[in-house]
C-alpha cells in the first residue's frame, strides 16, 4: 500500500466557554475529511471528550485506520493535556500526522521552548518567566522596554490585548498579575521586537522541510495609537479594529537575503523544537534585517481560511491537494 486507504479525522469537543468556539474545529475536521476523500482517500471524523477518551482510543485500535489525521489540542478542557494524548495514540499503537509528545511539549510550555531555541543558538528575544515569585523581582526595572507578556501555554493569542505591550517594570506586573488572576498560569515576559511580523509554514520531514510561500501580517490599516501585535481579538472578533488593521499577506519587497534569513532560522527552530510533518514558525524582523523567532506551532491551524492554506494556495496547490501532501507526508515518515 504507497497510501492511506482509511483516515479518520480526529477532534476534541470542549465545554462551552472554552477559548477557542468549538464549531470552527468541527467545521476543519470536516473540511479536512472532504478533502481526502476527494483525493481518493477514505476519511471520516471522530470526536473525543476528557472523559472519553480510553473508549475511543479502544475504538481507534480495534477499527485499525491507517492513519489518524490528529487535530486534538486539549483534554478535559487543558491545552497542557494535548501531548499526553498523542503519547496514548502511540502507547496505543495509533498512527498519526504531526508531531509526538516530546516535540508538542517543548512548544507548550514557552519558557522550555525559549530555552530549547537559545541553547541551540536559534535567535529568539531574551525572557523572564513571571509567577508569583518573580513578580517583585527588582531586576525587572532593569529590562530594556518595550517588553511582551503573553500565557506561558496557551495558544492562539489567548489572553493577547494591546496591554500585553509593556513600558515599565510597572506595567509588565500589572499585566502579569491580570493574566494571573484569569487564566491561573505564569506569564512568559520577552523583550518587544519592532518590526515585520512573518509566518513560516513547513511541511515535511528530515534535514530540509519544504517552506511555503513566505506570509507576513499586513499593519497599514491598524491605528496609529495601538500597537502592532496579533492580539486575541485580531483572530476572532472580525468587528474589532485588530481584525482589519492585521491582514495576512504574501511577503512582498523583501531582499533575498533577508528570505534566506527568515527559511534558515525558521528551520533551525523547527529542528531545534522536533517538529514533524507540518507546522508554522513566526518571526519578527527588526530594523537590522535579524528575524526572531516568537512562536513555533506544531499541528497550527490547517483549516481553508488558516495561514497554511493561504501559503499552500500561493505556491500552487488546492486545498485538498494541501491535505493530501500533509497526510503522505505523516504516512511515509511512518514507513520509513
Amino acid at each position: 500500500m504507497d497510501r492511506p486507504a482509511r483516515i479518520v479525522v480526529l477532534y476534541n469537543l470542549e465545554e462551552e466557554g472554552a477559548a477557542i468556539d468549538a464549531s470552527s474545529v468541527a467545521d476543519a475536521a470536516r473540511a479536512i475529511a472532504g478533502a481526502l476523500n476527494e483525493v481518493g482517500m477514505t476519511a471520516t471524523t471522530a470526536t473525543i471528550r476528557g472523559a472519553e477518551v480510553f473508549d475511543v482510543l479502544t475504538t481507534l485500535r480495534a477499527d485499525r485506520p491507517d492513519l489518524v489525521f490528529n487535530l486534538c489540542e486539549a483534554m478535559a478542557g487543558d491545552a497542557r493535556n494535548e501531548p499526553t494524548f498523542v503519547g496514548l495514540l502511540d502507547l496505543f499503537g495509533i498512527a498519526y500526522t504531526g508531531a509526538d509528545l516530546l516535540g508538542l511539549a517543548s512548544c507548550l510550555y514557552k519558557q522550555r521552548a525559549k530555552d530549547i531555541l537559545i541553547g541551540r543558538g536559534v535567535s529568539t528575544p531574551p525572557y523572564r518567566l513571571i509567577d508569583s515569585e518573580t513578580i517583585s523581582d527588582a531586576a525587572l526595572a532593569a529590562l530594556d522596554y518595550p517588553w511582551f507578556v503573553k500565557l506561558v501555554h496557551e495558544d492562539a493569542s489567548v489572553g493577547i490585548t494591546q496591554a500585553n505591550v509593556v513600558h515599565s517594570a510597572a506595567e509588565l506586573r500589572a499585566r502579569s498579575r491580570e493574566l494571573h488572576e484569569r487564566y491561573h498560569q505564569p506569564v512568559l515576559a520577552e523583550r518587544y521586537v519592532e518590526g515585520r511580523e512573518i509566518n513560516v509554514t513547513l511541511i515535511g520531514n528530515g534535514a530540509h522541510p519544504r517552506v511555503l510561500p513566505l506570509h507576513e501580517i499586513d499593519f497599514a490599516a491598524m491605528p496609529l495609537d495601538r500597537p502592532r501585535i496579533v492580539s486575541y481579538a485580531a483572530k476572532w472578533d472580525a468587528a474589532h479594529v485588530d481584525y482589519e488593521g492585521t491582514k495576512p499577506v504574501p511577503l512582498r519587497d523583501a531582499s533575498p537575503e533577508m528570505i534566506e534569513a527568515v527559511e534558515r532560522t525558521a528551520r533551525a527552530a523547527w529542528h531545534a523544537l522536533g517538529l514533524r510533518d507540518y507546522g508554522r514558525v513566526d518571526l519578527r524582523v527588526d530594523a537590522a534585517g535579524t528575524p526572531w523567532v516568537i512562536d513555533v506551532n506544531p499541528n497550527c491551524d490547517i483549516s481553508p481560511d488558516a495561514g497554511v492554506a493561504r501559503s499552500a494556495k500561493v505556491a500552487g496547490m488546492t486545498y485538498p491537494q494541501l491535505i493530501e501532501l500533509v497526510a503522505m507526508t505523516a504516512w511515509n515518515r511512518l514507513r520509513t
